[in-house]
Order: structure tokens, then C-alpha cells, then sequence
């Protein structure tokens, strides 16, 4: 971080003395040159893409592996691996027509073997997203170029289960089977992994027989840069191209700075707090309720995004067509009190689990911890790394911890996994009978108007007894300086490299 800022101020300094402007691109030469620039905010935590669920990894994901399905920019799932599909008059049976010619970035042939490995291997090993294979009975493949996937129930979901992130990407078995897919990664995607320098960069380089055609720069080198100022400052400087990482009070600002494109784009992303129901006095609805009350959501808003994101008290944020008007926990500080009095609790400690590399979650904790502290409950924010953030979550070690869900597309990908009894996701330890039997059936109901009533229900009784406090809804909020075109802002936080250019003609 300080060779950056280093070099930030070189970069600075060589403006003033040669008169380049603010967005031109420095080419910093060696295996970079050339590439696209991307600053992200944080390191992933390894590459395999059925076993991380860190956002950051996935930023680099998006770019080196594919699934059958994708969601084009409006979230609707079109081909990719797979070129078409047919369902069954009963929806039991879904035969899926794989694209020809198609090859991983060591030259070897994908086919629908490649496909049932990387299906049976999430079901097998019971992997991060196995939660969506929960109607599949079978996975088949006939021939070499067609995959059939045959399911107990109706699922309406399927295609968004296994194509709406790269957490279902089609693997190689040889790059998983030799230990190293978690570090160097073989995909069929726009780009191929070059190279990793731990704490600093990972480097991809463009595949030039992508089934969707070469990419237009020669690679991208993403780099670690967790200050979203220094980020900022870099892009600039001209030493990166894009970046994610915006201080969200310089918005409004940099929405009248002309060196940069900017782009604020509404998600279906959420943030949310979770209690830990296995331990007292959390297990008590009363009490989770009293905390629900008790923080301060618009105040929360303002210090974590400075007012891009939209409070809320659900997952799914408004217009978007699965949203639920829900309003019932306002800031209301006397009824937090009169219920933790009903519970019985009076003065109590909070172990609240957050982590430096997601730095919204420590600045909403100092909120927190503000509004509860009238309440008698004092908060103890404990700050930690990602790795062991997600170790600590999954053995359960917090009392509340806060987080968020990015890249949701069907109204499953908001619940399920988090709040089914039975859910991969479920690590606040929530079990509603209710709540498991709509959630059930939300992934078996074919009518459209009868499966939003049924998530209506399950998202009211989920927030009732509070098994997320939902916080708010962010924006996407990415910069890019002038010479990079063909970038497209998703809602769903996807960041594709494919069709982007970079304008060589300005570079310095």
C-alpha cells in the first residue's frame, strides 16, 4: 500500500511537470502492459469457483469461467455453454444442446462430461451451492454435446440456479483433481489466469478462442486496493482503468468530473445483520425484535453510502417485480425497551462480527453500537479478516455479525439458502416450520402470480421473527476513466471484461 501511494505521487508529480491530464492511462510495463487495470477492493480468498463465496473472487470468476446459462443485463438467462434447451410437457426433463467447438484454456475439448462432473461434484462433495441441485435427481450425459438434467418437482428456478453466478461453473476435472484449481484456475471463459502476486495483483490474459469471440484488450490485472480513496486516487492518476471502489461521499462530485465515466446503478444486492439464535438471549424473538427497533437504518444508510443505498426492511428491494411493502420496524427506542423488559433481559454484552475488508460493516457497527448502548446492550465490535470472518461465522462464533448478499436474481436466491432450516446459508441458526414449507413451495410453484404470493408470506414471516434484520439495498457504484469503452454496470454487481476496449491512443 505505501509503494502505491508512492507511486500515486510520482504519477502526480509527472502530470505537473509534462501537462497530462487527470484519466490518462500510465502503462506501467512488464506483464501488465497492455492489459485493462481493475482496482478492487479486497484479495480473493482462493479461485475455485464452487468452494469461495467471497465477492471479490468472483469479480475475477466472472472472467474466466462459464455456466450452461447467463443472465443478460436486463437478468433474463440466455445461452452461453449451453446454445439452446427444451423442457418436458411435466418440466421434469431438461435437455440442454451444448455449444461446439468449445475448449478450456488448455486447448482441451469441453463436453457434456465436463458438465455432469461439475454438477455431480457440488452434489457429491456438498459444496457451497449444492442447496440448488436440492430438485435434481439425475444429470446425464447422452452424447458429447447434450446434457439432461431430470428433477423430482417442478423447478422454475432452474436456469437461474445454474447460471445466474459463476458459483455454478462448468470445471475441468484434471484442474481440480491435480489440487489446483483453487490457485490457478482453467476455465472456458473471456479470459485466462496468468499469474497471482499474494497481497498485491492477480493477472488474466485474454483466450483468444472464446466461443464469444477474442476479447478486445490483451489481459486484465487486478489489483488489491482496499482504500476506496486510494482507489480513487489511482484511477485518477491514469495508474488503473476501473475500479469498484468508490468513497461514496465523493458521488456527487465525481458525477461533474468529466475525466471519468461513473456509474450508480441500482442493485438487488441487500445488507443485513444476523443474531445468533443458538446463543441466549438471542434464541428470544422478543429480543431479536428489540434490536430490529432499536438501530437507526437511515442513519446507518448515511454513514455507510452517504445516501446511495435505499434503507429497507426486506431483501428485495423496491421495483424490483418480487418486492414486498414491508415497514413494521421503524426506529422506535421505547418499544425496543418494553420488549427486552417482556424478555426479561436487562444489561447485556453483543460480540458483533465484522471485517476490515468489507469496511461498510465496520462503520455501520459504530451506528449500531451508538443505538443500542441507551438499550443496556452493549456492543463489542470485533474486527477481523474475511477468511476468518467466514470461519467464524460458520462455527458460529458471534452473537451478531453483519454482511451482505450481491448478485440475487430469483426470489430463492434471496431466502432459501439463508433462512430454510435446511439452508447452506443459515448460520444464524433460524428454523421456522412456516417459513420452511413456503420456501418449499415457492421452488415448485409454475404460476407466476401464486409464486410471488407465496415469497410475499415468506419474506413478512422471515423479517417478523427477525432471522436477518435487513438493512439496505446498495447501488453499484463503479468509475472508469475516458479511454475505456464497452463496460456495461450490471444490477446484479457481475463485472465483465469481454466486450471492453482500451483506447491505446491516449495511453502515456
Amino acid at each position: 500500500m505505501r509503494r502505491l501511494a508512492v507511486w500515486v505521487a510520482v504519477v502526480a508529480l509527472l502530470c505537473g511537470l509534462t501537462a497530462c491530464s487527470t484519466g490518462q492511462r500510465v502503462d506501467l510495463g512488464g506483464e501488465s502492459s497492455g492489459n485493462l487495470i481493475a482496482a478492487i477492493a479486497g484479495e480473493p480468498d482462493q479461485l475455485d469457483p464452487h468452494k469461495t463465496s467471497a465477492y471479490f473472487s468472483f469479480e475475477v470468476l466472472e472472467n474466466v469461467f462459464d455456466t450452461l446459462v447467463e443472465p443478460d443485463a436486463n437478468l433474463e438467462m440466455r445461452p452461453a455453454l449451453a446454445e439452446s434447451w427444451t423442457v418436458s410437457p411435466d418440466q421434469l426433463v431438461w435437455t440442454f444442446r451444448l455449444r461446439p467447438g468449445v475448449t478450456f484454456h488448455d486447448g482441451s475439448p469441453f463436453t457434456a462430461d465436463d458438465v455432469v462432473y461439475s454438477y455431480r461434484r457440488i452434489i457429491d462433495e456438498q459444496l457451497t451451492n449444492v442447496d440448488k441441485f436440492s430438485a435434481v435427481t439425475d444429470v446425464s450425459a447422452p452424447d458429447a454435446e447434450t446434457v439432461v438434467i431430470r428433477l423430482e418437482q417442478p423447478t422454475p428456478n432452474l436456469l437461474t440456479n445454474i447460471g445466474g453466478f459463476k458459483g455454478m461453473a462448468i470445471v475441468q476435472r484434471a484442474n481440480v483433481e491435480s489440487g489446483e484449481i483453487a490457485t490457478h484456475p482453467i476455465g472456458t471463459g473471456p479470459f485466462s489466469f496468468s499469474g497471482q502476486k499474494s497481497g498485491d495483483s492477480i493477472t488474466l490474459k485474454a483466450n483468444p478462442s472464446f466461443w464469444g469471440g477474442p476479447p478486445s484488450v490483451s489481459g486484465v490485472t487486478y489489483r488489491f486496493i482496499s482504500e476506496p480513496t486510494t482507489a480513487l486516487s489511482a484511477l485518477q492518476a491514469g495508474e488503473v482503468d476501473w475500479t469498484d471502489s468508490i468513497p461514496p461521499q465523493r458521488v456527487t462530485q465525481l458525477r461533474d468530473d468529466d475525466s471519468v465515466n461513473l456509474a450508480v446503478t441500482a442493485s438487488n444486492d441487500y445488507w443485513y445483520l444476523a443474531l445468533n439464535e443458538a446463543r441466549k438471549p438471542w434464541n428470544d424473538v422478543r429480543v431479536r425484535q428489540a434490536v430490529a427497533y432499536g438501530i437507526d437504518r437511515d442513519a446507518i444508510v448515511t454513514a455507510t453510502s452517504y445516501g446511495t443505498a435505499a434503507a429497507n426492511q426486506l431483501a428485495i428491494p423496491e421495483g424490483n417485480p418480487w418486492y414486498t411493502d414491508y415497514h413494521r420496524y421503524g426506529y422506535d427506542i421505547e418499544k425496543a425497551r418494553g420488549l427486552l423488559q417482556e424478555a426479561g433481559v436487562t444489561d447485556t454484552d453483543l460480540d458483533m462480527l465484522v471485517t476490515s475488508e468489507y469496511p461498510e460493516t465496520v462503520t455501520a457497527a459504530q451506528v449500531i453500537a451508538d443505538n443500542l448502548a441507551p438499550l443496556g446492550i452493549t456492543v463489542s465490535i470485533r474486527t477481523v479478516d474475511f477468511a476468518t470472518w467466514l470461519d467464524e461465522q460458520n462455527n458460529g462464533n458471534f452473537d451478531m455479525l453483519m454482511m451482505g448478499w450481491l448478485g440475487n436474481i430469483d426470489p430463492d436466491d434471496f431466502y432459501y439458502a439463508q433462512h430454510h432450516t435446511d439452508g447452506t446459508s443459515n448460520a444464524q441458526k433460524f428454523s421456522d416450520p412456516e417459513v420452511d414449507r413456503l420456501l418449499d413451495a415457492g421452488r415448485v410453484e409454475t404460476n407466476r402470480a401464486a409464486r410471488g404470493d407465496v415469497y410475499a408470506r415468506a419474506a413478512t414471516k422471515i423479517a417478523d421473527e427477525v432471522s436477518y434484520i435487513y438493512l439496505y439495498n446498495p447501488s453499484v457504484i463503479q468509475a472508469w476513466n475516458t479511454n475505456v469503452s464497452g463496460f456495461e454496470s450490471r444490477r446484479d454487481g457481475a463485472v465483465r471484461f469481454r466486450h471492453v476496449e482500451l483506447d491505446q491512443g491516449r495511453t502515456q
